[in-house]
């Protein structure tokens, strides 16, 4: 539940930084970067002496590219809306992994999958005010506002959900603080690429845009380093399950920090789409 709060706290926190000149590309180089050295540092203090079959050399560095893809879609959505509809959107990534399984392995979806995934849609649906009537500003209207934004936590989603499917089928056998490393590090360089593109860092105009950009840093890197404790004790499935709390703890601080707030019917498309997410990660298999 803490590593489910900081997450959130990570986006809320990015928010802020956003508001006070922090750009996406340099917010995600810090986060990455600076976790992928204390992660690193975990693996060598541990003495654990990383090794990789030929396909894992090569699958590493995608899982990377797509988890970079992933932080700049993102961080993007929670730039252009409400944090807690960005990371409710995202949380579309079980059904993008279904079918990802689906089109690269020929892995069926399973029933209950297949089940939840309509329900999850109408919560979505609900949450993001689709055709606008909580909003008054029509369909057209409500899309032109958080139409970009939707599609930037779309996009971070089926990314996310391609990361799950490659990292299960082809390095789940890598040691997971070595294979944490890795991909953040690859991720740390794409933000890179796209802060060298953008003619360099766009840094906080502001001291709170600093404390935003710090907090976002530390709430995502310790999350990462905690969830190293907690993993092996709670179980990949338990795990899961709590973390997509995350929605609900961004929800009540952006709304404490930011000020955001979203209508009672929003709020019961999101608790829909929160508790059958939560029913699939904690079904017995």
């Amino acid at each position: 539940m803490l590593i489910a709060l900081m997450m959130g706290g990570n986006h809320v926190a990015a928010r802020l930084a956003f508001n006070n000149g922090v750009d996406v590309s340099t917010a995600v180089a810090a986060r990455s970067l600076i976790t992928a050295l204390v992660v690193a540092g975990i693996v060598m203090s541990a003495g654990v002496r990383p090794t990789f079959t030929v396909r894992q050399r090569w699958v590493l560095p995608a899982i990377g590219l797509l988890i970079g893809l992933q932080s700049l879609s993102i961080y993007s959505a929670v730039a252009r809306v409400p944090v807690a509809l960005a990371l409710l959107a995202f949380n579309t990534y079980p059904i993008w992994t279904a079918l990802w399984a689906w089109a690269i392995y020929g892995q069926r979806p399973e029933r209950a999958v297949l089940i939840a995934m309509p329900v999850i849609l109408f919560g979505l649906a609900l949450a993001l005010d689709v055709l606008g009537a909580a909003s008054g500003l029509g369909a057209t209207g409500q899309w032109l506002m958080i139409g970009v934004g939707v599609a930037f936590a779309l996009t971070a989603a089926a990314t996310f959900g391609m990361v799950l499917v490659l990292t299960q089928h082809e390095a789940a056998d890598v040691d997971g603080r070595v294979r944490t490393a890795a991909t953040l590090s690859v991720a740390g360089v794409v933000a890179l690429a796209g802060v060298a593109m953008q003619g360099g860092f766009h840094l906080p105009q502001a001291a709170l845009g600093w404390w935003g950009l710090g907090a976002l840093t530390f709430l995502y890197g310790t999350a990462f380093t905690i969830m190293f404790t907690v993993l092996p004790k709670l179980g990949v499935v338990g795990n899961s399950a709590i973390m997509n709390v995350e929605p609900v703890f961004a929800l009540v601080l952006a709304w404490l920090i930011l000020g955001q707030a979203i209508a009672p019917i929003q709020v019961v498309g999101a608790l829909i789409v929160v508790a059958t997410v939560m029913t699939l990660g904690l079904r017995k298999r």
